[in-house]
C-alpha cells in the first residue's frame, strides 16, 4: 500500500492559500515601491519582477522565500556567436559603460535599507535577502544586468545576468521566457503541469522532513525543470495525481538511465541545457534521486 492516499496527493497540488499569496504579494510590492522611490535609482533605467517559483506560481504552501529580479537596463552583457566579432554587429561603437555590475547591486542594496532598515537586509553572495515578519515573507533580491545571446544576423534573445561576490564568472538565465513556456504548458496540460510540479516540491521537502537524505542538488528548480520535460501525455492521459505522480517518476527514471536519453532536455526556458555548462547537478543524481522518490513513496 503507497504511503499517502489520493487525496494527500490532491491537496499537495494546491497553491498557497490566500494568506500566504498575500504576504507574497507584500513582499513584491515593497521591494518594486523601494526601488521606486530611491533617488539614485530614478536616474537610470530598471526593471523589477518576480521570478522562481512565485512568479511562476509552482510554489508550494509554506515556501520559505520569493525571488524578486531587479534589472539594469540602461547596459548590457552579451554573447556573440562562433565567428563573429563586435564589430561585425556594431557593438564596438557602442559608449564604454561607466557603472558598473557590483555598484548597482550596491545601489540597490541601499535602496532596500532605506526601506527596510539596516537590520533587515543581510547582503550575500548571490542576492540581497530581506528578513521576514508577520506581513512579508523572506525575500531574496537579485540584482541583474541585461544580457544579450546574439545571432549572426544582429538579432538577439534578452535574458538575465549577474555575478555571486568575488566571482569572475557571471551567472545567465532568460526568467520571462521561463514564466512563459511555463504557462505555455500549464494550458496545454489542463493546468496540471504546474499542479505536478507542486506536488514533487512538496515530496522532497516531506522527505527532508522525515528524515531522509537528500541530494543538496536536488533543487526545487531543478525539479520544476525536469517535470518540464516529462510528457504531456503523462499529465494529460490518467486520471488520478497518483497516476501521474508515478508516470512522471518513472520516465525521469528511465530517461536518465544514460546520457542520450536526456542530453537534449533543457531548462524550462529552453535556452539553456540542463547536463551542459557546468551543472551543479548530473544525471545520475537524478536518477538515483527518482528511486529514492519511489521507494519513499512506498510505490
Amino acid at each position: 500500500m503507497a504511503k499517502y492516499n489520493e487525496e494527500t496527493f490532491t491537496n499537495w497540488t494546491k497553491p498557497p492559500s490566500d494568506t500566504e499569496q498575500t504576504k507574497l504579494e507584500n513582499s513584491e510590492r515593497m521591494v518594486r515601491d523601494a526601488i521606486n522611490e530611491d533617488e539614485k535609482l530614478k536616474k537610470i533605467s530598471t526593471e523589477t519582477f518576480g521570478q522562481g517559483s512565485y512568479a511562476n506560481d509552482t510554489n508550494v504552501r509554506l515556501d520559505s522565500d520569493i525571488d524578486i529580479n531587479v534589472r539594469y537596463t540602461d547596459g548590457f552583457y552579451f554573447d556573440l556567436p562562433e565567428d563573429t566579432t563586435e564589430s561585425d554587429l556594431g557593438l564596438d561603437k557602442l559608449p564604454s559603460a561607466n557603472y558598473t555590475f557590483n555598484e548597482f547591486k550596491d545601489d540597490v542594496e541601499n535602496a532596500l535599507v532605506k526601506k527596510f532598515g539596516r537590520s533587515e537586509v543581510k547582503r550575500t553572495d548571490k542576492c540581497l535577502r530581506i528578513k521576514e515578519n508577520s506581513y512579508r515573507i523572506q525575500t531574496d533580491v537579485i540584482p541583474t544586468w541585461n544580457y544579450r545571446r546574439y545571432n549572426k544576423d544582429g538579432s538577439y534573445i534578452l535574458g538575465a545576468k549577474f555575478y555571486q561576490e568575488r566571482a569572475i564568472w557571471g551567472i545567465v538565465n532568460f526568467p520571462k521566457q521561463h514564466i512563459r513556456n511555463a504557462k505555455d504548458k500549464n494550458a496545454n496540460t489542463q493546468r496540471r503541469f504546474k499542479r505536478l510540479t507542486r506536488l514533487h516540491r512538496k515530496l522532497r521537502y516531506k522527505m527532508i522532513e522525515d528524515g531522509e537524505i537528500i541530494n543538496k542538488n536536488i533543487t526545487s528548480f531543478l525539479l520544476e525543470c525536469l517535470v518540464w520535460n516529462v510528457p504531456n501525455r503523462i499529465m494529460n492521459d490518467y486520471s488520478t495525481w497518483t497516476e501521474r505522480l508515478k508516470e512522471s517518476i518513472n520516465y525521469i527514471y528511465e530517461q536518465t538511465k544514460e546520457d542520450e536519453t536526456c542530453e537534449e532536455w533543457g531548462e524550462v526556458s529552453e535556452l539553456l541545457y540542463l547536463f551542459r555548462g557546468g551543472r551543479t547537478w548530473s544525471r545520475t543524481d537524478i536518477n538515483e534521486y527518482m528511486i529514492k522518490l519511489w521507494n519513499y513513496l512506498e510505490f
